[in-house]
This record gives structure tokens, sequence and C-alpha cells, in this order.
């Protein structure tokens, strides 16, 4: 995996085109507009009155505040521009969401909870029993016995086990990943793929279309069904105003035989698994699952695979196996995330486990952009004696980004929270750990675009070898960061502390 990677021209020139023709869409209308705005004082005076009728409306709208400024300020600052900017990104988005909304709900698998294991976890622990409820209730997300979790510490250990596992296939192997690179990595997986296709194995593969623009050609998908490898690249970036581009597929899930899982931070690119010189040392994450459990994310790439290509009905008596339990491995609960649900299922997930903290609470995060909400959670877990520490990267992947989540590294050393750097380089891993005994491990980044604009999923741990095992991985990693806590204290004044409240303004749009 040492080798440059293949040439994906065709995809970056696709990208280049489609911002173009984006960018000029976009123009005209700002063009418009102005010549609007300059026209008349009576249109002014009317678009100053809709202005602050709109303002209200969004400010009653029960969504985050933080997406509710800029627009607030857009609209109020420049009547005409902002309304209508502001009521393009309603047509475009909120009516075609609906739609999708609709078809995705009617056509949702739904799986079984087994009250048994609800009962026996209530008896156990009731705060745990009332997270796995919530996910249960408001996802339809049951909890699991009877499965076990393996941890990788390094996504090269996770990617030597998922070919080795995908050897063993039978009848179906179903893959998802925001990131594809066709490069030496995914040619590893590819070849076993193509055999197994030829072997009378299903096999699916999905990628998110934005997320992998830069890294396969736009002949990459047929190539693959010609292999015998069903491909579908998920909400492809088309050159006109849609917001639902926006909405990406952010999951990594593979599912093979309905029996073994693998998820976690990582993608099939090469950069996950070798290190870089302008990036160091790439440290991401993953979970393997074997058992009852894995029926959650056979469901979840099956409700991605109908959105991303009609109305497809699977086979469950195929797809749905009731493989055999492995005993005493505590609870699993894969959850999904979706910005077509009106729960914010990520989000509230860190926020019960913050609140559920009693001891310490340890995340991983590449980007810490955080809701109000939950720089408020974590402010008041630390005041009330609970150790929280977070380590984001040491070298950034991009780096106005890396700019904007230190941005509120000041707002949380001040309550107490301890901030850690990666210092060998980039750290993707996307993952908590509460009190040894409770830990989240998947896709969702501590930011708005994963919290709010993306589709994810993640495993929740109770009382399983793997939890100790990702406590193990946070301390040793520790080990190996400098902690900047003391550094942003003091609040930075002048330029940089204006640049940070700009960058925080934009944060949700970022």
């Amino acid at each position: 995996m040492g080798k440059k990677r293949k040439k994906s021209g065709n995809g970056i020139l696709r990208a280049v085109l489609v911002g173009i023709s984006l960018l000029l869409q976009v123009g005209w209308i700002l063009l418009t507009v102005l010549k609007l705005n300059r026209y008349s004082t009576a249109i002014s005076l009317l678009s100053e009155v809709i202005a602050a009728v709109v303002v209200l409306r969004l400010y009653s709208r029960n969504t985050n505040s933080a997406f509710k400024m800029p627009w607030t300020i857009l609209i109020l600052a420049l009547p005409v521009m902002g309304l209508s900017l502001y009521l393009l990104a309603e047509l475009l988005g909120s009516a075609g969401n609906r739609r999708r909304r609709k078809r995705w709900q009617e056509g949702k698998i739904t799986l079984e909870q087994d009250g048994e294991v609800l009962e026996e976890l209530a008896r156990k622990d009731r705060s745990v029993y009332n997270q796995s409820v919530y996910l249960w209730n408001h996802g339809e997300n049951p909890v699991y016995t009877g499965t076990r979790a393996e941890y990788y510490a390094e996504a090269a250990d996770a990617y030597c086990a998922l070919k080795s596992a995908l050897e063993q296939a039978e009848s179906f192997i179903f893959m998802e990943y925001f990131l594809l690179e066709d490069a030496e990595a995914f040619d590893g997986i590819r070849e076993i793929l193509t055999r197994k296709a030829q072997q009378g194995v299903e096999v699916r593969l999905m990628y998110d279309d934005v997320g992998s623009i830069g890294y396969v050609n736009l002949s990459f998908a047929r190539q693959l069904n010609a292999e015998g490898i069903r491909c579908r690249a998920f909400n492809p970036a088309l050159p006109v105003l849609n917001l639902f581009m926006n909405n990406r597929d952010h999951r990594k899930i593979t599912v093979i035989d309905g029996k073994t899982a693998f998820t976690g931070g990582y993608n099939l690119a090469n950069e996950y698994f070798t290190d870089t010189p302008h990036r160091g040392h790439w440290k991401d994450t993953g979970l393997r699952l074997e058992g009852a459990g894995v029926q959650s994310l056979t469901a979840a790439f099956l409700d991605q695979w109908r959105m991303a290509g009609g109305r497809e009905e699977p086979n469950r008596e195929k797809y749905l196996v009731s493989p055999a339990s492995c005993r005493g491995e505590g609870y699993v609960q894969p959850y999904t995330d979706s910005p077509l649900s009106p729960e914010r299922t990520a989000e509230n997930v860190y926020l019960n486990l913050i609140g559920h903290a009693r001891d310490h609470i340890y995340f991983m995060t590449p980007y810490l952009i955080i809701t109000d909400e939950l720089r408020r959670a974590l402010g008041l877990a630390a005041k009330r004696g609970v150790d929280v520490r977070i380590i984001t990267p040491g070298i950034p992947d991009k780096k106005t980004v890396y700019r904007m989540t230190r941005s509120y590294y000041g707002g949380l050393a001040e309550q107490g929270v301890r901030i850690y750097e990666f210092t060998p380089g980039f750290l993707h891993a996307k993952q908590c750990v509460c009190d040894g005994e409770l830990a989240s491990i998947g896709t969702s980044n501590l930011d708005y675009r994963s919290l709010y604009l993306h589709f994810e999923n993640d495993v929740l741990l109770y009382d399983c070898p793997a939890v100790q095992a990702i406590e193990t991985d946070f301390r040793e990693t520790l080990a190996l960061c400098r902690e900047v806590t003391q550094d942003y204290c003091d609040h930075r004044r002048g330029v940089p502390r204006i640049w940070d409240c700009i960058l925080r303004l934009l944060a949700p749009m970022m």
C-alpha cells in the first residue's frame, strides 16, 4: 500500500465542473437579488417587513439555534438577498426532504426487540437501560446479548481482519463506505469481492459520490458491475442546486453472511492504513461484531441501498438471519442517525453518556465543532467532578476546520474539560468511553456535519470486553498526546479572536 494511488483525473474534473456550475447558479441568483435590492424603496421596505416575519418564524422553529443565527443575520442585514436565498433553500431542501422522509419511513426495515434483554438490562443498570430504551423507542435500534465485539486500536489491523473475514463469505457481502479510493488498499478488497462474486456469493458495494469524487473515476461503478459486484453511488453529485446533496452517506459498514460485521472510522483508501509525510501517523479504529447484533447493520445497509436505488424489497429470510449467539459478551446496540429523521440520535447518545458519567468520560474525535448543548453538558460534567478528556488531531487534514476545532478549546478548558492533541499525526477515530463500562464507537464526529447533516452509524457497548479495550487504547494514546488545556484557559484577543468568532458563526454551514 505504499505505491502512489491511481489517477482519478476524471473524478477531479467532474468535481470542478459541478462546482463551477453551482457557483454560476448561485452567482446569477445573487446578481439578480442585488439588482432588485437597489431597484426600489418600496421593495426594500416590503422586504424588511417580510424579513422580520420570516426571522420570527425561523426563531420559533424547533431546530438548533446555531443553524438559525447565520440565516437571521443574513436576512436582517440584506433582506432581499437573505430572503431570496432562504426561500430558495426551503424550496430546494424542505419539500424534497419531505418526500424522501416519507419514502424512507415507508420502506424502513423493522426489527424486533427481545423484551427479556431489556428487563435484564433494567435490573443490571437502570441508567444504561434508559439509554437503550431511547434508542429503541425513537430509532427502532434493538439492544442485543449474544453478540461478540472485538475492538481494533489501529485501522490496519481492522483491514487485515476484514480481508480475512471476506474470504470466508458463503452467501452475501454488503459494503457501504463514505470514501473509496481506486488504489492499492481497495485493490486487495476488490480482488476478493470479484472472486467471491464468481463463486456465486451476492456482493453489493455502495459508496458516497461526493466523498469519493476525487478518488474514483466515472467508470468505477460500471467496471465493478461488469465484474459481478453490484455497485451504487449514493446521492450522485449533479450540476444543479439541490440541498439534499449536502446530506452525505458517512457510514462505514461491512456485513458478511449476516453473521459478521465491521464498522469504525476508517474508509477504504490508502491514507487510512499508512503513514504519510504531511499527516504523520493516521490513527483510526474499528469494531468487529459477531452474532445477533449483526442484524441491525444488515438492516441499516439494506435501508440505505434502497434509498440509493429505488424500491427494492429485501429477502428477509436470506439477509436477516439469526446467527448463533456468543455468550458472556455483555450488551451491544448498533444504531444509525439520519438527516431525514427528526431525532438527532448520535448527539443525544453523546449527551446521555455525558449525563451518565460518574467518574470519567473520554472522547476521541477528529473534529470538535459542537453545539451549545454539548458544550454545556461537557462543562457541567467537569464541574460536578467527572474527569472529562478529549483527544483531537495534532496534525490537521483541513486547516480551516482545524482552526475551527481549536476555537472551541477555550470555553471547554475554562470549565475544566482537559484537551489533548495527538502529536504523531492525524487522529480520525470517533468514539467515547464512559466509566470503563459503557462506550460508543462508529462514524459520528463531534461536529455539526455528522450530528445534523450526514447519515451515520455507531455501536453502543455495555459491559463488554471491547469497552475495556477501548479504554486501554485511550490511555495508551494519551501517552502520545500533548495536553493543551492550559494554553486555552485565557481568552485570546485581537484579530485571532475575531476570526474565531466568524468561524464559529459559519460552523453549522461547514
